[in-house]
């Protein structure tokens, strides 16, 4: 009776989350223009960029056919963003595997698929207004992760938040930090095998999981597919572990 009484504790808790967030995918000229804008002042916020005169940040893998631009609204308002990239053998192009391709251009060599969740932002002006936000934005890439069965997810992340990500979620740092496109602060590579982190995550945040009606609401392409098709029977491989590197 206890352990039910907490299952539906832990759902009800859950429920009372999701039913305030709202993952909506970036697909026209304002929404767009929204991240944008959201990134830049959370960036600069940050001192992770200079200042620019148009006031938005947006590069090359925004209009990458593999990734995917979320706005995050929690009770209706702009809360937080999240892009989603993929990146296959035929479709490598993501910005961790262009700033830390040495690392990750073997694994997709081996036919592996890496999800790459980056440009993550939140409004400056409303973090304290929702404490789980972070973990609700993140969430994007654990469903990423179910709907294109990855074998790797990574995080890009500065020095300083190493310990959070290998602490809360099971990622091993590949390397020191370096350079990134467009932000003046270096970043490092953290990743981890997902067939073999996933149950442990999913037992600590029951929230991260999601059906496949969600996962393909969300990744989905309907009017454009994703190319190569990620679920044909070419990318059904074997699981090899990453050796990771201190």
């Amino acid at each position: 009776m206890m352990a039910s009484a907490d299952q539906a504790t832990e759902a009800s808790k859950r429920s009372d989350i999701l039913d305030r967030v709202d993952y909506r995918l970036a697909e026209t000229e304002a929404e767009k223009e929204a991240i944008y804008s959201l990134r830049y002042r959370a960036y600069l916020h940050e001192g992770a960029i200079e200042p620019r005169a148009d006031r938005r940040l947006v590069d090359r893998f925004d209009a990458l056919p593999n990734s995917w631009t979320f706005g995050i609204f929690v009770d209706g308002e702009l809360a937080s963003s999240l892009r989603v990239s993929v990146a296959t053998p035929d479709n490598p192009e993501t910005p961790a595997v262009d700033a830390f391709g040495d690392l990750l251009r073997p694994e997709l060599d081996k036919g592996k698929i890496i999800v790459d969740p980056n440009r993550f932002v939140a409004d400056p002006n409303n973090r304290t207004k929702f404490p789980e936000l972070p973990y609700m934005t993140v969430r994007l890439g654990y469903v990423a992760c179910g709907y294109f069965k990855a074998d790797i997810g990574t995080a890009t992340v500065r020095a300083e938040h190493r310990a959070f990500y290998r602490k809360v979620f099971l990622q091993t740092p590949m390397c020191e930090p370096r350079p990134y496109p467009t932000l003046t602060k270096p970043l490092c590579l953290m990743a981890a095998d997902y067939a073999s982190v996933r149950e442990r995550i999913f037992m600590r945040y029951p929230h991260f999981r999601s059906s496949l009606f969600e996962q393909r609401a969300l990744f989905e392409r309907k009017s454009e597919p994703l190319a190569p098709d990620l679920h044909s029977s070419e990318f059904h491989i074997a699981k090899a572990a990453m050796s990771p590197r201190t």
